[in-house]
C-alpha cells in the first residue's frame, strides 16, 4: 500500500541483540532478521502475540479516547486550556482532515492491523511439536483474529456513518486489508461488508479461544472478551437480539458481579482492581505504561497543591445524578482550583487519578489500567437492546434497575416504551462518561446536543464555539473525515460528506 498507512508500518524485521558469523552477501542488515524467518517457532507466535497487547496499551487511551469526549456534550474547556484539543471541541472549520485527531488513531490502528495480518497469515505455518505449543498458537491466534475485529470495531464508528439496515449495503466504510501487500491501495468497504467482517473476526477467535475461561480483571483475551467485543458491536448494529444474547451470557454467568459499595467502584477507578472488569490492559512501571487522561481532567500542581484543569464537566452534567449515587465520589472530586490566577472550588473528573502502584515520582501522573470491557457496558446493551424490542420492556427495567441500585441511585418503575428507552440512554451517559463513548452513541442515536450549563462561566472559555456550542443531529462532523495525507495519496478512498 502506497499511502500511509504503509509508510508507518514495521519493517519487516525484528530487533535481534548479535548477528550470525556469515558471509557479507548472506546476511540480512545488520541487526535483523528477514520475515520469513520471524515466524518459525512458537517463542516467536509468543513475541508476536506480546506486541499486539503492547499496541492495543498505547491505542485505547489518551487521544484515543479524549478527542471523543472532548468533542462531545460532557465538558467546558477552562480558560487554561491551552487550545489542547481545542479543534475538536469548537467543531467548525478548524476541525478539519488534516488533524491529529483523525490521522492519529487512523494511522495507529492500521500500523497495528499490518501486523495482526501477517500474523494470522504466518502462525498457522508454524510447526508445533506438543499439545501444549499448539493450544499456545490457537490463543495467539485467537488474539489476532479479535485484535483485528476490536480495531475495526474502532475504526469504522469514527470514520463511517452509524450502521442502519436500510442504507449499510451501500454506507462507505473503511478500507478493510486483511493480507499484506506493500502495493495496494484499498477503496473503502461498505458498512455492512465491514462489520460483516468484524463478526467473521470475532467468530473465528471465540472458536479458537473457547477453551479459555474468563478471570475477572485479566490482562489478556480470551471467550468472555470476545462475548465483550460482539455484544457492543451487536448493539452498534442494531442486532437487539443478537445484542441481548451475548451481554446476557456475561451477566447470568455471574463471574464478573458489580461493585455495589462506595469503596468497590472507588477501589476499580483508583486502584484498577474491580470484580467487575471483564479485560484491561496491563501496566507496570516504570517501562510499561500507557498514554494518561487525567492530566487533562486534573492536571494537580504539587507545588501549590491546587489544580488547574484543562477541561471541566458541565453543571447540566454533574446534574444527571441522584443525591448518594457512588458514582458521584467515584468519578468526582471537588477541589480547589486556581485557573488564570483566579481561586475556585470546581467538581472535577477523577476517574484517572493514577494508580498508587504505577507512580514513578512522589506525585500521580495519572496512569491507571484502560478498562476496555466491563460488565456495568453489558447490563446498558443488555438493557438498551431490550428496551428497542419494544416487547421486553419489564427485563430491560429489572436489568437497568439492577445497575441503579449496584450504584446506590433508586430503582425506576412503571417505564415503557419512549420513556424507558430514554432512561436506559440517560443511564449510559452516567455509567460510562469520559470512557470514549458519548459522542458514538449521540451518533447512532442521531441526536444533537447543546453544552449545556457549567458549573462557573467565569473559569471557561465562553461563546459560540465552546459553552453554548449546539450542533444538530447527523452534523457531518459526527463522521470523522479520512486523514487528507491518505486521500491525496490513494485515489482509491473517497472522503466522506462535508470534510
Amino acid at each position: 500500500m502506497k499511502n500511509k498507512i504503509v509508510k508507518n508500518i514495521l519493517m519487516l524485521s525484528i530487533i535481534l541483540s548479535g548477528a550470525a558469523c556469515k558471509k557479507q552477501l548472506d546476511l540480512s542488515p545488520y541487526g535483523t532478521i528477514a520475515l520469513s524467518q520471524s515466524f518459525q517457532t512458537i517463542s516467536d507466535a509468543k513475541s508476536w502475540d506480546n506486541g499486539f497487547y503492547s499496541s492495543l496499551r498505547g491505542n485505547v487511551q489518551g487521544g484515543y479516547i479524549l478527542n471523543q469526549d472532548f468533542q462531545a456534550d460532557q465538558t467546558n474547556a477552562s480558560l487554561d486550556f491551552g487550545n489542547n484539543y481545542g479543534s475538536v471541541h469548537r467543531w467548525g472549520t478548524d476541525f478539519a482532515a488534516t488533524d491529529g485527531a483523525l490521522s492519529g488513531p487512523w494511522s495507529a490502528f492500521y500500523v497495528a492491523l499490518k501486523n495482526i495480518n501477517l500474523c494470522i497469515e504466518n502462525f498457522p505455518t508454524i510447526k508445533t511439536t506438543s499439545t501444549v505449543d499448539s493450544a499456545s498458537l490457537n490463543q495467539y491466534l485467537g488474539d489476532a483474529y479479535l485484535a483485528r475485529a476490536y480495531y475495526y470495531s474502532e475504526l469504522v464508528i469514527r470514520f463511517a456513518k452509524p450502521y442502519e439496515s436500510s442504507s449499510a449495503a451501500k454506507d462507505l466504510g473503511v478500507p478493510l486489508v486483511l493480507t499484506y501487500d506493500v502495493n495496494e491501495q484499498p477503496a473503502r468497504a461498505t458498512v455492512q461488508e465491514t462489520y460483516d467482517q468484524i463478526l467473521s473476526d470475532i467468530a473465528q477467535a471465540k472458536t479458537l479461544l473457547a477453551g479459555l475461561a474468563g478471570s475477572q480483571s485479566t490482562t489478556t483475551f480470551n471467550i468472555d472478551v470476545a462475548t465483550a467485543l460482539e455484544a457492543r458491536v451487536r448493539l452498534y448494529m442494531q442486532d437487539w437480539a443478537g445484542a441481548m444474547t451475548a451481554a446476557n451470557a456475561l451477566i447470568s454467568g455471574g463471574k464478573y458481579p458489580l461493585a455495589t459499595t462506595q469503596a468497590a467502584l472507588n477501589s476499580m477507578w483508583t486502584n484498577d482492581i474491580s470484580t467487575e472488569v471483564i479485560f484491561q490492559s496491563h501496566l507496570s512501571e516504570p517501562n510499561e505504561l500507557g498514554n494518561a487522561n487525567g492530566t487533562y481532567y486534573l492536571n494537580y500542581n504539587s507545588a501549590n497543591g491546587r489544580y488547574d484543569p484543562y477541561f471541566i464537566p458541565t453543571q447540566a452534567f454533574l446534574n444527571l445524578y441522584s443525591s448518594g449515587d457512588y458514582r458521584i465520589g467515584a468519578y468526582f472530586s471537588s477541589e480547589p482550583c486556581t485557573i488564570s490566577a483566579t481561586n475556585y472550588t470546581l467538581t472535577l473528573v477523577n476517574k484517572y487519578p493514577g494508580n498508587p502502584n504505577l507512580w514513578t515520582g512522589s506525585v500521580t501522573n495519572y496512569q491507571n489500567a484502560p478498562k476496555i470491557f466491563r460488565i456495568a457496558e453489558q447490563y446498558l446493551i443488555y438493557a438498551e437492546a431490550a428496551a428497542e424490542t419494544g416487547s421486553n420492556d419489564a427485563k430491560a427495567q429489572a436489568v437497568l434497575n439492577e445497575l441503579r441500585t449496584a450504584r446506590n441511585a433508586p430503582a425506576l418503575s412503571g417505564l415503557t416504551g419512549t420513556s424507558l428507552l430514554q432512561a436506559v440512554r440517560d443511564e449510559r451517559t452516567r455509567e460510562l462518561a469520559f470512557e470514549g463513548f458519548r459522542l458514538w452513541d449521540l451518533k447512532r442515536w442521531h441526536q444533537g446536543f447543546t453544552r449545556g450549563t457549567p458549573q462557573n462561566l467565569n473559569a471557561i472559555m465562553q461563546g459560540e464555539s465552546y459553552n453554548l456550542l449546539t450542533i444538530d443531529a447527523d452534523d457531518y462532523q459526527f463522521v470523522w473525515g479520512i486523514p487528507t495525507n491518505d486521500i491525496q495519496t490513494n485515489p482509491n478512498l473517497v472522503q466522506n460528506t462535508g470534510w
